[in-house]
């Protein structure tokens, strides 16, 4: 069997989202089916593929790479394969480039007019857009956020599935993020860079990182490099701790 009548025969039935299976069609089509669509699956090895994905930024190989193993691990388990030719090779390195977020000790004192309390909400729970436009009264009892699904269905992962502790009002969302956008954008940051509020704040509060990427269902690799940028009081106020604990100590 070939890749691309392999591909037909599979991508409606794996267990993903919608938005997902879009994402992973459109890696297939433009980054490995140029080269191997007419492969035989059994004749298709770890070479083809690296050389497929080879010119790709890190991202978008990153991704095309999840997507080759996803197929092979499906004619893994069909016996149409021996092994998957994706499961060992290297991902790229992940980089999150140090992009702008306000602080919440910044937003909690911007007046955003109607989106104020929307804004704020998932500053301080670390929801993404879709996930809060599916959020509903009912979601949120026992001091809890129960996040059980999204705006396009289920949510992201499976690990999506999960509650965060209630810390602001809930004021039910839109379901298009362009008001929230409109308001964030005099500020230079973006809806989903509440995101990173989220992490930050978590970060400051002495939240464990591996707590942080469970509150925030985020790639381990992402969160914990989100954990690392600082701000330039941070390196100022390290100097007066290790200062201080010199003195202390001497």
């Amino acid at each position: 069997m070939v890749l691309s009548q392999f591909i037909s025969e599979i991508m409606p039935y794996l267990d993903i989202t919608a938005k997902t299976r879009a994402n992973y069609e459109s890696a297939y089509r433009v980054n490995l089916a140029p080269k191997l669509s007419n492969k035989h699956l059994d004749a298709i090895d770890k070479n083809d593929i690296m050389s497929a994905i080879a010119t790709l930024p890190p991202q978008t190989k990153y991704q095309t790479l999840m997507v080759a193993r996803t197929i092979f691990r499906e004619a893994v388990e069909r016996e149409l394969v021996g092994a998957n030719p994706a499961a060992t090779i290297k991902p790229p390195r992940i980089t999150v480039k140090p992009s702008k977020f306000l602080t919440w000790e910044e937003l909690s004192v911007i007046d955003f007019k109607k989106q104020t309390k929307r804004i704020q909400f998932l500053a301080l729970h670390g929801l993404r857009f879709g996930e809060a436009a599916a959020l509903t009264q009912a979601d949120i009892y026992d001091d809890l956020v129960h996040i059980t699904k999204s705006k396009h269905g289920a949510t992201k992962t499976k690990a999506g599935v999960r509650n965060v502790p209630l810390i602001g009002d809930f004021v039910p969302f839109a379901l298009n993020q362009k008001s929230m956008a409109r308001a964030l954008r005099p500020y230079g940051v973006t809806v989903h860079s509440l995101r990173k509020t989220y992490a930050y704040l978590l970060k400051t509060s002495g939240v464990h990182v591996t707590t942080a990427q469970k509150l925030m269902d985020s790639d381990p690799v992402i969160t914990l490099k989100i954990y690392t940028l600082v701000k330039d009081e941070e390196i100022e106020n390290s100097g007066k701790t290790i200062a201080s604990y010199i003195n202390k100590n001497s």
